[in-house]
């Protein structure tokens, strides 16, 4: 961004001749731009597309570094901010898992300059983040206020994509399928597909799984383009073992890297989400009423599984090995609890508190309409003074 900074003051200069800039809006990576706010005298705003926790931990990153000098990693003690619940330094956002990498430096400099920022346009609700926004608040660390005006989510994707397995869930009981995905950008390694696939077979469940390639190297690979579902890229299909497409047919669908995730959400035999906790797809879960099992994969999702499991009570928590992977036990076991298990009925209960309350927020007197009624407000007011 700070390189395109020449062009975007160019941009401006020739809008302001003619336009009054009410503000302007940028999110994590166009944190440099904010500086053309107050040249131009537009309110400088960001846009986090995330939650209130990670927010918070950006806000809070200067003192931190500052506070340790070893590894996050290899803190004994967890790291506990005001208003959020504690995190092991291996639960932390991946740019700070090693303080020597240029992405945490990055991380430093954009926690910096969030600070010049008047307001922060957060994606949750308040209903969802209490204690953090209140913390925030209270704690009077000069930071920007915040404002949660979420969830802000797609509402329909059917269009964009194959809708057999809309068909095929129609055919399906009443909440009884786990829809399995990691995202647009989330691949597991070759032996984990197998694990999983050996799981599922095991749970005895009816499954509706989106798969994409392996990468036996990062679990973003498909985040970064790294070869994955590229037209020259072996069939997804082909990673699975011997049979199993075979074996569970009736009981699941495989679908080759991407489903209408919001119609598939949205659909009534659709009864959990097996999912990489990405903070669209968790909006997205939270805002239909289907409860997690969360497998975080990189990114800030070790934190949102955390918050998911054993904050929100909307998830249950895979386990992970010693060897870093999900045994197909664990698979099997867990996919069971969700489905037919006292657990499953829990959390399948707690979230559709969290759906009512999501709904409420968005209603036109709920609290995220009157957080950006109030944003719109200081817009408004400030053009009237240039």
């Amino acid at each position: 961004m700070s390189r395109s900074l020449p062009a975007l003051r160019d941009v401006f200069a020739t809008l302001s001749t003619t336009h009054s800039i009410a503000a302007l809006v940028v999110d994590l990576f166009g944190a440099d731009a904010l500086i053309l706010g107050n040249e131009f005298n537009a309110l400088p705003f960001i846009f986090h597309p995330s939650n209130a926790t990670t927010l918070s931990l950006i806000f809070h990153l200067p003192d931190l570094d500052r506070a340790y000098s070893v590894e996050y990693r290899d803190l004994t003690d967890p790291i506990t901010l005001p208003g959020c619940p504690p995190f092991l330094g291996t639960d932390l956002v991946d740019p700070m898992q090693d303080r020597t990498n240029d992405s945490y430096k990055w991380l430093l400099h954009v926690a910096r300059g969030y600070m010049l920022a008047k307001g922060v346009l957060v994606n949750t609700f308040y209903e969802l983040e209490s204690q953090v926004i209140e913390a925030l608040i209270e704690e009077n660390l000069g930071t920007p206020p915040l404002y949660p005006i979420g969830p802000i989510t797609q509402t329909d994707d059917s269009h964009l994509h194959n809708n057999d397995c809309l068909s095929w869930l129609d055919k399906q009981p009443e909440e009884s399928v786990l829809y399995i995905s990691f995202g647009s950008g989330g691949t597991l390694s070759c032996e984990q597909i197998f694990e999983l696939a050996y799981g599922l077979e095991q749970s005895g469940q009816r499954f509706l799984w989106v798969l994409r390639s392996p990468n036996n190297e990062v679990a973003n690979a498909s985040f970064f383009g790294e070869n994955v579902d590229k037209v020259d890229y072996k069939d997804p299909l082909s990673f699975l073992p011997n049979g199993f497409l075979e074996r569970t047919n009736g009981l699941g669908l495989v679908v080759r890297s991407w489903a209408p995730q919001i119609e598939v959400l949205s659909h009534g035999s659709t009864g959990g989400f097996m999912s990489h906790c990405g903070w669209n797809s968790t909006l997205e879960s939270v805002c239909k009423g289907v409860p997690f099992i969360a497998w975080p994969l990189y990114a800030e999702q070790r934190m949102n599984g955390r918050l998911l499991g054993d904050v929100w009570g909307v998830a249950l928590r895979v386990k992970i090995g010693e060897n870093g992977m999900v045994g197909r036990d664990e698979i099997g076991r867990i996919v069971r609890s969700l489905m037919e298990g006292v657990e499953g009925k829990r959390v399948r209960d707690r979230v559709r508190e969290l759906k009512s309350k999501a709904a409420l927020a968005l209603r036109e007197d709920g609290s995220s309409s009157k957080a950006l009624e109030e944003v719109a407000i200081q817009w408004r007011k400030h053009v009237g003074t240039i």
